[in-house]
């Protein structure tokens, strides 16, 4: 990244401008025949340069709908998006497809979470990363393929020479999801949204590619999504955390705070499901009973109540507001530490930075 640039990331971090602020975002699937489902309700967080925010929840709680939305990904038939995607003063939400295929890539990055799919087989890893150069940069291949060396060098790929000509499958899991953020990073996006980097790599894998991810936004200034189900990758890499719950944000808070002290009985389910290392020998793990079921019933009541392990009675009757605090925000009726409710355990206090 330039020098200019980078000062240009830097000041938009100490102004504390949002880059990207999506604002009541929701997606909705119509299946002809089949009662409508909405997939997302209503989120909206904010992201700023050089700033990590992580979406976190179990599969089927909308977070990579989320995602997915504000990249201009979903298939147009058959679902409905509406809200903002406000991205540096332009809505992402309006833009024509082809508008937001020049901001795919240029602005907007995007890791997935399967390297395997999202590699074409049969071109060399090479070629993959020059396209988007080409694409967005107006390059010819010949001059971009130094710069695809460069990429697959800046990520750790071994031999960048080699790999240029290698195809998807002489590559290892670790080098293709490598191969994946030197293609989302070759134009130097602003916004980069990972989803779910480091599910199919092993732990050692794991960190080196969050190591990675960590330094790039730190050196570049880079926004950071992060969309994951590990609350390890959480506490390693993200500033500020949004639990989410059948398509709605159910708590928000920096950090620290959230594993310090959680207030959801959601996020304090999910706390205490982790194995832990300092914990007593053949002490159980804590499950949260149940699963994610559609068509949730927000419109009249808290969807985890039948989940949760306080509820009350306002909690099956009355949709919970949300409460924002600062920093902090939260969709309850009776939160963890509350009069009503359970307190949290000090155990969920300690955070490691990775």
């Amino acid at each position: 990244m330039s020098t200019m640039t980078t000062r240009a990331y830097a000041a938009d971090t100490r102004s504390g401008q949002a880059l990207l602020s999506v604002r009541d975002l929701s997606v909705v699937f119509q299946r002809h025949g089949e009662q409508p489902f909405a997939a997302v309700d209503g989120v909206s967080f904010e992201v700023r340069p050089g700033q990590t925010v992580g979406l976190v929840g179990e599969s089927g709680s909308g977070k990579s709908v989320t995602s997915l939305a504000i990249m201009g990904l979903l298939p147009a038939r058959g679902n409905r998006v509406t809200g903002v995607a406000d991205f540096d003063g332009t809505d992402l939400l309006k833009l024509s497809s082809g508008d937001m295929r020049d901001r795919r890539g240029k602005d907007l990055g995007m890791i997935f979470q399967d390297p395997l799919s999202s590699l074409n087989p049969v071109v060399p890893i090479g070629v993959q990363v020059t396209e988007v150069l080409e694409r967005h940069k107006g390059m010819s291949r010949k001059a971009a393929m130094p710069k695809a060396r460069e990429m697959l060098d800046k990520v750790g790929i071994p031999d960048p020479d080699r790999r240029l000509k290698d195809y998807p499958h002489q590559l290892s899991g670790g080098m293709r999801q490598r191969a994946l953020i030197a293609m989302a990073l070759a134009c130097e996006p602003r916004v980069l949204i990972a989803d779910e980097p480091t599910t199919a790599l092993d732990v050692t894998i794991q960190a080196q590619i969050l190591q990675l991810l960590g330094d790039l936004v730190r050196d570049s200034g880079t926004a950071l999504i992060m969309i994951t189900h590990d609350l390890g990758v959480v506490a390693g890499l993200c500033d500020e955390v949004n639990v989410m719950y059948g398509g709605r944000i159910v708590e928000r808070g920096l950090r620290h705070d959230l594993f310090a002290a959680p207030r959801h009985p959601y996020t304090h389910g999910l706390l205490g499901s982790i194995p832990r290392l300092d914990g007593q020998r053949g002490e159980p793990l804590i499950p949260i009973p149940g699963s994610v079921a559609d068509n949730l019933p927000w419109d009249h009541a808290c969807a985890f109540a039948p989940r949760c392990f306080q509820p009350i009675d306002v909690c099956r009757s009355q949709t919970p507001g949300f409460v924002e605090d600062g920093a902090s925000a939260l969709r309850c009726h009776n939160p963890v530490g509350s009069p009503h409710g359970h307190t949290a355990q000090p155990d969920h206090a300690e955070v490691n930075d990775q």
